[in-house]
């Protein structure tokens, strides 16, 4: 599937411009010419990337950008300004409210797409970091679902596998039954909470010589080992 991407630009021919260099890339691109249907959009969409102006009707591109930062299902978007502000304390204000990378007009296409794909290319690296953990020989990586122990594979239940993440993505963090409960609710996770001490049995026997990797917090729960 293409990287989407959302245009916010009030000017038309600076729009069409964009939006047709970057579907000659592949990109399926989505445009909005007025702040708060862009924002709207935005968090409705949730695009691969945001390309933003800054000097748009109803919210300006900061605001935008501001409140897309501080929203947890929208804060991982890229958001690339462009923007006739060229000034260097306008840059410095870009980057402060949370942009990615900051382009002025007027702008060459081809410079413009580079930076585009290098913002994509970016964004994908990082994701992908945050889909695989590996700490005291347990590997485990949500992109192919798959956790192993000293490379051995490790045969997870949905729910265990859930659950091993969850501990494993804060180590020595305590969790409660009730967080890993949430956190851990899915198909097959429609259990009471006591249950959790069931999953945390059968992963410690699975992890077999070191089941003390998943240490028991008396009074709150469990966590897994930090060192």
């Amino acid at each position: 599937m293409s990287p989407t991407i959302l245009v916010i630009e009030d000017e038309q021919s600076i729009a069409d411009v964009v939006i047709y260099n970057l579907q000659k890339e592949g990109y399926s691109v989505h445009w909005e010419r007025e702040g708060r249907s862009g924002l709207a959009r935005c968090q409705s969409l949730l695009p691969d990337l945001c390309v933003l102006d800054l000097m748009l009707p109803g919210i300006d591109g900061l605001q935008i950008c501001r409140l897309l930062k501080a929203d947890s299902r929208t804060k991982s978007i890229p958001v690339m300004m462009l923007t006739a502000r060229s000034a260097e304390t306008d840059e410095i204000v870009g980057f402060n409210m949370g942009a990615d990378d900051y382009v002025t007009k007027p702008f060459r296409v081809q410079p413009l797409i580079h930076r585009i794909k290098a913002l994509l290319r970016r964004t994908e690296t990082a994701e992908a970091g945050k889909n695989y953990l590996s700490l005291h020989g347990v590997e485990i990586d949500r992109s192919t679902h798959s956790a192993k122990f000293n490379g051995v594979e490790l045969d997870l239940t949905p729910t265990e596998f859930r659950m091993l993440w969850t501990l494993m993505s804060q180590p020595g963090r305590p969790f409660s039954r009730n967080e890993l409960m949430e956190t851990s609710r899915g198909e097959d996770a429609n259990s009471l909470e006591r249950t959790i001490d069931v999953h945390v049995r059968s992963l410690r026997k699975k992890l077999g010589d070191t089941p003390d990797l998943i240490e028991t917090v008396r009074g709150i729960g469990y966590r897994f080992l930090r060192k």
